[in-house]
Parts: structure tokens; C-alpha cells; sequence
């Protein structure tokens, strides 16, 4: 009989890369029974044997908090797991009770969310410290009891216990982003993308200013994702630069696919705050596992990372002007462009793939189950 292990969400979609794509669909391949409890979505990107247990979608942060908490533990209850791995720190109470009813529980955390907290615009500048604090006490809390603990970079693993935590980072499955047809850089048009959330600390003004500096008329920048706020949707839109601009809303894999078979760089902009600063952005594999060079804000370990790979650029992601040099470098040198893609792909399928970081993963769960034994 398959084991059966059940993940929980009430914050990401059913088919979130990391939740559905990685782990629960490589714990499936690995023999276990998977359940998956998530906000409603559509199933059309849902194919596959881990068993999709929605619960509603609730808008209202408090009522998610509250009522979306309640129908997941119901929903989790009934899978009868052996394992119970849940996704959001607003799940630490209901992990709590899973823990205290016997339960084998595992806490996977995708941010620095006290850090994350004070750059929430949302919330009173008071309030930030405060609730930030109130977040780290009750991570704090709550790992005490909790039986493994996934962390996504090594600078959030230090927070935690370091006899129950591993590092399972967010690096691409090989092969996943299939780029069918590929052109070499000199005949694909000038076109850049940037991909995932999209807010003003990610870097959108700057990058949409950026394309008020690039004269050829023909450059265009793909964006893919969702903006925070209709606000600032419309505000970028004002901008001269939106012109150059192809917005896409969300790409699913095989949309993003055929898009990055076609465009000459990715870009991660990000603003300096202390939440990137150390943080590994997801879609820098991704750009890089597709053999585009990335255009990647000038933080430390981002510098190291590219110089070490020679796989991209790196620009003062607040400079809109010093963006745009990095486009033009990238249009006027196609032959340099396409070796960092090359060089880029390379470092992927050797060292930041999902693979290795699969094994960490399924030997955090045989080490769970073999003490339940």
C-alpha cells in the first residue's frame, strides 16, 4: 500500500510551481499516495495522479485567515495522511493542532515572512515592526514542534532549528521548459521578458522607464504575471516606455515555453530591499535552464552567482538608464549573448536543478516515515 502524505495550502493556487509542479508531483512519482488541499482553480493544468482536494477561494485576507483555515484542516483531516506538509505561515496555528492530534507535520517555508512584512504597503508603517515580530515568534513557536522544516535558501534555513531543517531551493526540473525550435540569438527578434509577481519593489516602473531609452523601435518586453494592484497597472500604463510593452497576464508552462524561445534576455530587477537582497529568485534558473542570459539587479551574491556562471549581467536595478545599457549590450553583441544563455544552461543541468534538490526532500520524508515505523 502507497503512503499517504497530504500538502496544504490556502494562500498559492492548486497548480503553484513549487507546491504542485515539484513536490507533490516528484513525491507521486516517488511512490507516494499525494493529496493536495488548495484554493479552487482551473483543472485544466491539473493533469496527473496527486488528488486535488479544493476548498474555496476566499478574497478577504481575515476570512482566509479564518474560514479558508477551517475548511482546509477539514478537507486534510479526511485524507487520513501520514504526513501533513503545509505551505503558508497562517497555517502555523492548524499545523499546531495536526502536531498535538499525532500527527507528523512538516512546515515549508517559501519567504522570510518577518522580513517580507516590512515592505507590506498595505499595512500601516507602525504596524510592520510589530506584526513582524508577532510572525518570527510564532515561526518560532511552532518549529519547536514540528517535526522537518523545508526552506528555500540557505539565509532562511539559518532561522530555523538546524536538526530538523534542510534547503530545498526553487531550481528548475530539467528539461521542463522544452524550447521546441529554438532560434540562435542573431534571428530572434529584440525582445526581452520578465516573468512572475508584479510590483513595484520587483523592479516594473524601472523596467517599463527603461524602454523610454531603447531607440530601436522594434524592442519589445514580454511581461507575464499579475499585477499586486489595479493601481499600479495603471500607473505603469501612462508610462512612455508601455508602448514597448506585451503584457500577458499569467503564462502557464507551455505559454512561457514558446515565449522564451524567442527573446533575447530575462529580467530580475528587483529593488534592494532586505527580503532580495539574499533571496534566490526562481525565474533566474528558469531564464537560465531556457539558455537566455539574465539581466539581474547588482546585489552581491547575485554578481557572484553570474560571474561565477558568466551567464548574464548585472545592473542598479533602481537606474532605469544603466536597464536599458544592459538591453542595448545584449541586442549589439548576439554572439557574447547567446555563450552566457549557453554557459547558463550548462550551470542548470550540473548543479541548480530539481533533481538534486528532489533528493534532499524525499529523504526528509523516509526519514519521517522510518521513525513512525
Amino acid at each position: 500500500m502507497k503512503k499517504r502524505i497530504c500538502h496544504i495550502t490556502t494562500v498559492h493556487s492548486a497548480n503553484d510551481t513549487r507546491i504542485y509542479i515539484k513536490e507533490c508531483q516528484s513525491l507521486s512519482q516517488a511512490g507516494y499516495e499525494v493529496f493536495l488541499v488548495a484554493p479552487e482553480t482551473s483543472m485544466a493544468s491539473l493533469n496527473g495522479p496527486v488528488r486535488i482536494e479544493f476548498i474555496p477561494k476566499e478574497h478577504n485576507r481575515l476570512l482566509r485567515l479564518i474560514r479558508g483555515q477551517w475548511h482546509a484542516f477539514r478537507k486534510a483531516l479526511k485524507t487520513k495522511a501520514l504526513i501533513y506538509h503545509f505551505h503558508d505561515p497562517e497555517l502555523i496555528f492548524m499545523g499546531l493542532i495536526l502536531k498535538f492530534m499525532g500527527k507528523k507535520v512538516i512546515y515549508d517555508v517559501h519567504e522570510d515572512l518577518p522580513r517580507q512584512i516590512l515592505t507590506k504597503h498595505w499595512l500601516p508603517c507602525w504596524s510592520r515592526k510589530v506584526i513582524a515580530f508577532i510572525s518570527e515568534s510564532a515561526e518560532w513557536m511552532g518549529t519547536r514542534f514540528f517535526d522537518g522544516i523545508v526552506t528555500v535558501t540557505p539565509l532562511i534555513q539559518k532561522r530555523f532549528p538546524s536538526h530538523k531543517t534542510i534547503l530545498v531551493q526553487n531550481f528548475p526540473i530539467l528539461g521542463e521548459l522544452k524550447l521546441k525550435d529554438s532560434k540562435n540569438h542573431t534571428n530572434r527578434p529584440p525582445y526581452f521578458i520578465y516573468v512572475g509577481a508584479i510590483t513595484a519593489i520587483r523592479g516594473i516602473r524601472e523596467m517599463v522607464k527603461a524602454l523610454e531609452y531603447m531607440q530601436n523601435s522594434n524592442v519589445k518586453l514580454i511581461i507575464g504575471g499579475n499585477f499586486d494592484s489595479e493601481k499600479l497597472l495603471q500607473e505603469v500604463r501612462t508610462y512612455k516606455g508601455w508602448e514597448k510593452v506585451q503584457y500577458e497576464g499569467f503564462m502557464d508552462r507551455e505559454r512561457l515555453s514558446n515565449v522564451l524561445k524567442n527573446v533575447r534576455a530575462g529580467l530580475i530587477v528587483s529593488h534592494p530591499t532586505v527580503n532580495y537582497r539574499d533571496a534566490y529568485p526562481t525565474k533566474l534558473f528558469e531564464y537560465m535552464s531556457s539558455s537566455i542570459p539574465t539581466i539581474a539587479s547588482n546585489f552581491p551574491f547575485l554578481c557572484q552567482l553570474l560571474n561565477d556562471t558568466t551567464s548574464g549581467l548585472n545592473v542598479n536595478p533602481l537606474d532605469p538608464q544603466e536597464i536599458a545599457e544592459a538591453m542595448k549590450w545584449i541586442l549589439e553583441h548576439p554572439e557574447e549573448a547567446e555563450k552566457m544563455g549557453q554557459n547558463g544552461l550548462k550551470a542548470v543541468q550540473n548543479t541548480y536543478n530539481w533533481e538534486i534538490e528532489n533528493e534532499k526532500l524525499l529523504a526528509l520524508y523516509g526519514k519521517l516515515l522510518e521513525k513512525g515505523a
